[in-house]
């Protein structure tokens, strides 16, 4: 008997690229789903990305899990399924790669799950991406901003 996929989709937003941020993420497990979302005083739209994803794993109470995370973002997708991340940890993330300290986070989270990422367009007919692109830009347009502290403390690369 193989062991249900939790499904996540994921979304970041920037108001400025860098200016105010957020995220938004949705997990499903079969019927019973959950949203997260959050906003930031100070960051990047690939920064927010990738923090929803972060976000939607950390939220996973379970280890092992089988992870399908479904994401309109091309540098997070692409960074992952290419190889490019692996390089980079390799490396140390040699030549000013950014967000050193996301992806390294990313990192040690993706290894207690069987991940898998796929690409959406963003902005379609997705009603679950669409729905993370509202949070997100709900988030990054609230009142409750907290401060991305490794971005503005210039920690990220």
């Amino acid at each position: 008997m193989s062991q249900q996929t939790l499904i996540i989709y994921t979304d970041g937003s920037a108001r400025g690229n860098p200016g105010r941020g957020g995220y938004g993420a949705i997990l499903k497990w079969g019927s019973a789903e959950k949203e997260l979302s959050q906003g930031y005083r100070l960051t990047t739209n690939n920064r927010m990305e990738l923090m929803a994803v972060i976000a939607a794993l950390e939220a996973i109470k379970k280890q092992h899990m089988p992870v399908t995370i479904y994401s309109d973002s091309q540098y997070v997708v692409k960074a992952v399924k290419e190889g490019w991340l692996k390089k980079w940890i390799a490396t140390d993330f040699k030549g000013g790669k950014k967000n050193k300290d996301l992806w390294k986070h990313f990192y040690q989270l993706s290894q207690k799950h069987s991940i898998q990422f796929v690409w959406v367009k963003g902005h379609a007919d997705n009603p679950y991406n669409n729905r993370c692109d509202e949070l997100a830009t709900a988030a990054a347009d609230g009142k409750n901003l907290i401060a991305d502290e490794m971005y503005e403390n210039g920690i990220n690369d």
